[in-house]
C-alpha cells in the first residue's frame, strides 16, 4: 500500500493509498458535482462502483443530470466519512455517458452489496421485467486528493494543526 504523506495532491497514485482503498470499496455515496443545464452548481449524492480505473454510477433514463453531464463533462466528486476523524477522497475528472438497455453492470454490482439477496433478487427482477433503460456515468480520475486529518490536512490548515 502507497503511503499518502510524500504524494502531492493531484497525483493519481493516491488512488492507491489505504484512506483511498477504504473509501473507494464502502456503502458511502460519492457526492457529484457537476453543472446542471441553467448552468448553475449541482452536488448530488449518487451510490457507486470502482473497477479499479473508473468510478462508475448510475440513473434511468430520463434524469436531467444526464444532458447537463454530455454539455458540461468536467465533474468532481468526494467520499468522506462522518465519524472520528474525516477521511475524504477527492477526484476530479469528466463524466461519461453509455445509454445501456437494460441494467447498468456496476448498478446491480452496487446496489446488492446493501440489500439483502432476495430484496435485490426481486428488485431487479421488477427492473428487467419493466424493461430498464439507464445510462452509465464513468469518470476515470484524472486528480485525486486525499485529506485524512492525522497526516494529510487541506492546504490552508494552519501549521500548528498540520504538525500534530
Amino acid at each position: 500500500m502507497i503511503t499518502a504523506e510524500a504524494l502531492p495532491q493531484g497525483d493519481l497514485a493516491l488512488l492507491e493509498t489505504e484512506v483511498a482503498q477504504e473509501l473507494l470499496h464502502t456503502d458511502i455515496p460519492a457526492r457529484l458535482a457537476y453543472v446542471a443545464a441553467d448552468g448553475t452548481p449541482r452536488v448530488l449524492p449518487m451510490n457507486f462502483w470502482w473497477n479499479g480505473t473508473e468510478l462508475v454510477m448510475a440513473t434511468f433514463t430520463g434524469a436531467a443530470k444526464v444532458p447537463a453531464l454530455r454539455r458540461h463533462p468536467a465533474v468532481a466528486l468526494t467520499i468522506d466519512t462522518v465519524a472520528g476523524k474525516p477521511h475524504v477522497l477527492q477526484i476530479r475528472g469528466e463524466a461519461v455517458i453509455t445509454d445501456v438497455d437494460g441494467v447498468v453492470e456496476e448498478y446491480e454490482l452496487m446496489m446488492r452489496r446493501g440489500m439483502p439477496a432476495d430484496v435485490a433478487d426481486g428488485y431487479f427482477a421488477d427492473l428487467r421485467a419493466g424493461g430498464a433503460q439507464m445510462h452509465r456515468i464513468s469518470v476515470v480520475p484524472a486528480w485525486v486528493g486525499v485529506l485524512d486529518f492525522e497526516t494529510r490536512f487541506p492546504g490552508a490548515a494552519p501549521a500548528a494543526v498540520r504538525k500534530r
